[in-house]
């Protein structure tokens, strides 16, 4: 996979052609996800779960190979665990700390936890903002009922208060919309029209204060989703990381698009 998607980028970047395909990568990544081979609409999201574990753990690999090499001689240090490192963890990897809150006896305990997407909630059916899904994310939430936790103080199931910090942000971020949502036995297509920034989008509000100084971020790409939730089509804008030109991929069209033109109510995830 990592082979293919190497091939697809080298295939892009050279310029020799005015659109490339990517049916290779597609096809190799098929073989180890057979429900991507298939001509039914997938998930775009999913897609890209699978496409970052896929190039993670093949780079990892390479990492952990030449670490050993270097570590033979050094029989205490070969025996140490090698950290599951990639330039995926180091580009798309950041960290969130959970700070649950026993609401009986308010012992507060705190739960790391890393991620490379961050799927936000919408919290309008018509109109909303990026920072709108922002704060229902982070906001404080209740764990009640079959979700209550086993508070070692109490030593029985407790209510709970948690709310989520990050402590660190990835150097570049991806929020997933969730414009996918169950409704009773039904899922249906959220169409809410999504404000989100171009530039200047602000993580401070939701960060700890020692990981608050790099927390500015620009919108580099978006994926559309228009349609239906089994008949619809996928689009991109990206933004050149040298002319800071943004271009439209429609299928084999790309063409070179305002930035007025970036803001769309077919956002799906937006890469920041």
């Amino acid at each position: 996979t990592a082979t293919a998607f190497g091939c697809l980028m080298s295939d892009m970047w050279l310029g020799e052609f005015d659109c490339v395909s990517p049916a290779v990568f597609h096809s190799v990544l098929g073989k180890q996800y057979p429900i991507f081979s298939k001509r039914t609409q997938q998930d775009a999201q999913e897609f890209l779960i699978c496409v970052l574990n896929e190039l993670h753990e093949a780079l990892k690999n390479v990492r952990a190979q030449q670490f050993k090499r270097r570590c033979v001689a050094d029989a205490k240090s070969s025996r140490g665990s090698v950290s599951e490192t990639s330039i995926i963890t180091q580009l798309f990897e950041g960290q969130l700390r959970y700070e649950i809150t026993c609401l009986e006896c308010k012992t507060t305990t705190n739960r790391p936890e890393s991620f490379t997407i961050l799927s936000l909630p919408i919290p309008s059916k018509s109109r909303c903002s990026l920072q709108d899904c922002l704060q229902c994310f982070f906001q404080q939430d209740m764990l009640t009922w079959n979700n209550q936790i086993h508070c070692s103080r109490c030593g029985t199931k407790q209510d709970a208060a948690v709310k989520a910090t990050m402590t660190k942000a990835p150097q570049i971020i991806i929020f997933h919309l969730k414009r996918f949502e169950w409704q009773g036995k039904h899922k249906r297509k959220l169409s809410t029209n999504i404000c989100y920034p171009l530039s200047n989008l602000d993580l401070c509000p939701y960060s700890s204060p020692h990981f608050c100084k790099d927390a500015e971020y620009s919108l580099c790409a978006v994926v559309n989703h228009s349609g239906f939730l089994d008949d619809g089509h996928y689009t991109a804008f990206c933004k050149h990381s040298v002319t800071k030109n943004w271009y439209s991929f429609d299928d084999a069209q790309i063409t070179k698009i305002p930035n007025s033109s970036v803001q769309t109510d077919t956002a799906y995830l937006l890469f920041y």
